[in-house]
């Protein structure tokens, strides 16, 4: 069975749908641990609560990326993960760091990149008009919000919707897409073929979910 590490900064609500999809077997992999570069992460406490080990790497006791990127990773590869999950992880890793762990290490971003990379994409996806938004996730590589896209779901953006509003239903979709995304590596039905995933697909699952929701107009 593979194992995952799973890196948090906040709450850990993507975090916590790995732990439950891998408890309740529709995902087929160990949760070996959760490490969070803020002590007081309240992801930590959940993680714990279900019997999750976890780690500290306090970025602000480090004098400088390098040095907490060699940390971290340390951390990481003394549970010798098949694969290190992003799960609102809220720094930027080093080239170093990506490469060590290229090719499984991935993210979860919200929104249908290649739009909205970066931060606030609630907020830029309505000021710039989208009436789709959404979640990605992909392999991290050097290059922000860039790498090889596994797969994406899409929400509807509804007249009315505020950032909030638009975030908890992106999130919904997050909760969803995240696990299957994960299942499918630890399947071994992903493959990296010129830049791109191929994904050895089944008739449960296709790389791109779309919402029932997303023709909905309010």
């Amino acid at each position: 069975m593979k194992s995952i590490v799973i890196l948090i900064s906040g709450r850990g609500s993507n975090m916590a749908s790995l732990i439950d999809a891998a408890a309740d077997g529709s995902l087929r992999a160990r949760v070996a641990a959760v490490i969070s570069n803020r002590p007081r992460a309240p992801g930590l406490e959940i993680a714990a609560g279900r019997g999750i080990p976890t780690r500290v790497v306090d970025h602000a006791r480090h004098p400088d990326r390098e040095a907490f990127d060699a940390a971290l990773a340390e951390a990481i590869d003394a549970f010798s993960p098949d694969l290190v999950v992003l799960a609102g992880f809220m720094r930027i890793l080093g080239d170093g760091f990506v490469a060590r762990y290229a090719g499984r290490m991935m993210n979860i971003h919200p929104s249908l990149l290649p739009a909205f990379p970066g931060l606030d994409t609630h907020r830029r996806a309505l000021g710039e008009g989208a009436r789709i938004h959404g979640c990605t996730v992909h392999f991290v590589t050097p290059a922000l919000d860039r790498g090889p896209i596994v797969a994406q779901a899409a929400v509807p953006v509804l007249d009315g919707d505020d950032a909030d509003s638009l975030a908890a239903r992106v999130l919904e979709q997050e909760r969803r897409l995240y696990p299957l995304a994960v299942r499918w590596f630890a399947e071994g039905r992903l493959r990296l073929v010129d830049g791109r995933v191929a994904l050895d697909a089944e008739q449960d699952a296709a790389a791109s979910l779309i919402s029932p929701r997303t023709r909905e107009r309010r």
